[in-house]
């Protein structure tokens, strides 16, 4: 990792993709990346070795259960694709956003996918398993009793996201902390949750959220 741009090339005359084009998927491709045999890491092994490219990034999103996830690199090239295959054979199980790694990756034809995972520090990660500690900004006082919402929108890198408890209603802010705190880790849209909320500095936020089933909300501690 001494080069300033962030990579080093395996190969001379290995092509740097410039910033828009080729080498970035376009929004309705991202769902088949993981699905589409083409970009499966290993296909074209013999080629794949003599053009590898090592990359130094951070783990922008990474989802077991889809198979794969992204990288976004140091050196400003498009996202990195993560293949879970990659990351099974070299030792990983998973990876957890915020985590430094180093691969070798090879241009395809949607771009540079990992194709071997050198290292990976999870030091700046973030674990499922990490509980935050409450902070002031996000604390709540409930007007509300537990309700059903439903989420209309979450994003995990940018730490918040709105619930809805139906048309009519004022959306319910919700920070990723809340959700910490109440040991969830991520919210889908369309999934439903049990939530008490009241007013604070971003309109109605959540102050206690829960799964829809097995809350032990329901129930005294």
């Amino acid at each position: 990792m001494g080069s300033s741009d962030g990579f080093e090339s395996k190969k001379v005359g290995v092509p740097v993709p410039g910033g828009t084009g080729a080498g970035r998927l376009a929004p309705g491709e991202l769902g088949n990346a993981g699905r589409d045999p083409a970009l499966n890491p290993f296909t074209g092994l013999g080629e794949a070795s003599a053009n590898l490219v090592e990359v130094t990034g951070v783990i922008k999103w990474f989802d077991a259960s889809k198979g794969y996830g992204f990288i976004v690199p140091d050196n400003g090239w498009a996202d990195v694709l993560l293949h879970v295959t990659v990351l099974r054979r070299d030792g990983f199980q998973t990876a957890y956003e915020g985590a430094r790694i180093v691969v070798e990756c090879v241009q395809r034809a949607k771009g540079y996918q990992a194709f071997r995972v050198v290292s990976m520090d999870e030091s700046t990660a973030i674990h499922p398993a990490q509980m935050l500690p409450p902070r002031t900004h996000v604390t709540v006082t409930p007007t509300s009793g537990l309700e059903r919402a439903q989420v209309k929108w979450f994003n995990r890198l940018r730490g918040f996201g709105f619930l809805t408890c139906g048309e009519g209603t004022p959306d319910i802010f919700v920070h990723m902390e809340t959700l910490r705190r109440f040991g969830m880790t991520e919210l889908r849209p369309g999934q439903y949750v049990l939530v008490r909320y009241g007013p604070g500095s971003k309109g109605m936020m959540a102050a206690e959220i829960h799964p829809e089933t097995g809350s032990p909300g329901l129930s005294s501690h």
